[in-house]
């Protein structure tokens, strides 16, 4: 039972990875903590191992499509890595329910950010005649990679609900190549975070594979025929779904613990 729990989870993730760019791995944590009853030692690596997985798989079709901007995923992974590591470390001193509380609020930013708009775009990326101005962009992009990797070794997230914003509305990126290279980052920050994480730790490998191989095939499908899908319809009713889950998780902590 518990292990067809984690296929159907780690497909759902796995199609909101190839069709966002990010934003399932937001519920990887919740569901291995509430629904598979894992605690959140356990849940964090193990969401980092999905995440990862799932995301170098989905970044596949837009690789070979040339939808990936390279130098700035290492902009963002130099920046992000340490950051990680630096997230991982703080998180072993907290609580547990400090960490739920946290990851709580990080959810509830991620479903406003996937409510705004996002039809106007930056500039400081945007392509001109002589390419890219890696002047103005890298600046801008370090703090958001700072925050990302932050956050991935924090709570175990992927962060693809603040890089595709910042790709996007900061920087001027095109969608299809936010989203490609956004995955490209996660799977970075989720390897660093993995390292940090695993000394000490104990991994249902069971429910990990079985989480993962699924992931796999849903972001592996959803990259392939994600152009079918209203994205903008799925990601505000995702957005609704993460603040349920948001508001079960603080009240599970504060009142209920």
């Amino acid at each position: 039972m518990t292990i067809g729990i984690a296929l159907a989870l780690g497909a759902v993730i796995g199609v909101l990875l190839g069709l966002l760019g990010g934003g399932g791995s937001i519920l990887a944590v919740p569901a291995l903590v509430y629904v598979l009853g894992l605690g959140v030692e356990q849940a964090i690596p193990t969401s980092l191992i999905v995440i990862g997985i799932a995301s170098a798989v989905g970044v596949l079709p837009k690789v070979r499509a040339h939808q990936v901007q390279w130098r700035l995923a290492a902009i963002f992974a130099v920046t992000g890595i340490p950051a990680t590591i630096a997230g991982a470390a703080i998180g072993k001193h907290l609580p547990q329910s400090a960490l739920l509380i946290g990851f709580a609020l990080v959810m509830v930013v991620a479903g406003i950010r996937m409510l705004q708009d996002t039809a106007d775009t930056g500039t400081a990326c945007a392509v001109g005649d002589s390419g890219i101005n890696w002047r103005r962009c890298a600046p801008r992009s370090i703090p958001a990679g700072l925050l990302v990797g932050l956050l991935t070794g924090l709570f175990g997230v992927g962060g693809g609900f603040l890089i595709i914003p910042a790709l996007v509305l900061m920087l001027g990126v095109e969608m299809p190549i936010a989203i490609g290279t956004s995955l490209l980052i996660i799977v970075a920050n989720s390897v660093a975070g993995l390292a940090a994480h695993l000394g000490g730790v104990g991994i249902d490998w069971k429910i990990t594979a079985a989480f993962v191989g699924t992931s796999m095939l849903g972001s592996l499908i959803a990259g392939h025929y994600g152009t079918r899908v209203n994205i903008d319809r799925l990601q505000r009713m995702f957005a609704y779904l993460v603040f349920a889950v948001a508001a079960y998780v603080l009240v599970d902590t504060i009142f209920l613990d």
